[in-house]
């Protein structure tokens, strides 16, 4: 059995994964609570086993969760804990921009899709919305635009009159009142952006990709926008799978 992990700034997820890429658990649970005794409620109740863990590997934005983690792993278990960007992923991946600029969670996901013919734009809704360029077997870099929850919530906790809002997938443009106003600006705004950014690395490469979109809003977007997508919540945990394949 395997314990791969992704730690984001809003969410952290666990999977218990056999051998035969098969995943038995699941966790989803806020970074921001993350502490020890956190974590040893939720292992207990869905009843790891330890004894049975073979390798850990995690990919990270957040280093003080992740240290938080590996030294609660390390109690329960003698294997290494590992992180995505401190193994060597040069068989796996060429990475055409700074190394340690680029966050483990957006390699992850450039290697779980690279296939060495097609070329890729991975668009995740996440704390940020970020747009990942992968160009056969070579990651070139990407863009990182605000988080939609981010962007919303400092909007509702800075305007005094603007509620906390739900989006939801609307028809018109023009709103009738604070609401409706705000998740059409969301909405559409988002989606002007998205095809928007999408066209220019299209222009600038001279290249054609396919997009995968993941995270928390790609429901929302995968029919708002023009562009043709493939919606795929599973990136990044067969990205971590096949990283694991480096763990000897």
């Amino acid at each position: 059995m395997y314990i791969l992990g992704d730690i984001g700034n809003t969410e952290t997820k666990i999977w218990l994964v056999s051998q035969n890429n098969k995943i038995v658990k699941k966790i989803i649970f806020s970074t921001k609570e993350l502490t020890n005794n956190k974590l040893s409620k939720i292992f207990k109740k869905k009843k790891f086993k330890f004894e049975y863990i073979e390798k850990i590997l995690f990919c990270s934005v957040v280093p003080q969760s992740f240290n938080l983690i590996k030294k609660f792993l390390s109690k329960k278990t003698d294997i290494k804990c590992h992180e995505v960007k401190r193994l060597n992923l040069k068989s796996l991946i060429k990475v055409k921009v700074d190394y340690k600029q680029v966050g483990s969670d957006r390699i992850t996901n450039a290697i779980s899709l690279m296939n060495g013919k097609n070329n890729f734009i991975i668009l995740d809704f996440g704390t940020a919305t970020t747009f990942d360029v992968l160009i056969k077997n070579s990651y070139y870099g990407g863009i990182i635009a605000p988080g939609v929850k981010l962007s919303l919530n400092s909007l509702s906790d800075r305007a005094t009159l603007i509620p906390k809002i739900d989006l939801k997938k609307i028809t018109k443009v023009i709103g009738n009142n604070t609401i409706s106003a705000v998740r059409s600006g969301f909405l559409w705004g988002y989606a002007g952006l998205i095809d928007n950014i999408i066209n220019l690395i299209k222009k600038e490469t001279r290249k054609t990709f396919k997009v995968i979109i993941t995270g928390g809003f790609s429901d929302l977007f995968k029919n708002s926008i023009k562009t043709k997508v493939s919606q795929n919540q599973n990136v990044t945990i067969k990205g971590l799978i096949k990283i694991s394949r480096l763990i000897k």
